[in-house]
């Protein structure tokens, strides 16, 4: 989808292991919001949650 590749990805070439590469990094600039029952919500980072 055009965002920049964040890890060496010399020697990757599929998307696929390239995606991991930077989940396993925990380089992802990636929030999940949650929302909660009360109608309010809460961000939660993805590096939280490994």
């Amino acid at each position: 989808m055009g965002a920049p590749i964040l890890v060496d990805a010399a020697d990757n070439t599929n998307p696929i292991d390239i995606a991991l590469s930077e989940l396993d990094a925990g380089i992802l600039p990636i929030t999940i919001r949650r929302t909660l029952p009360d109608g309010t919500y809460q961000d939660i980072p993805l590096k939280w949650l490994s």
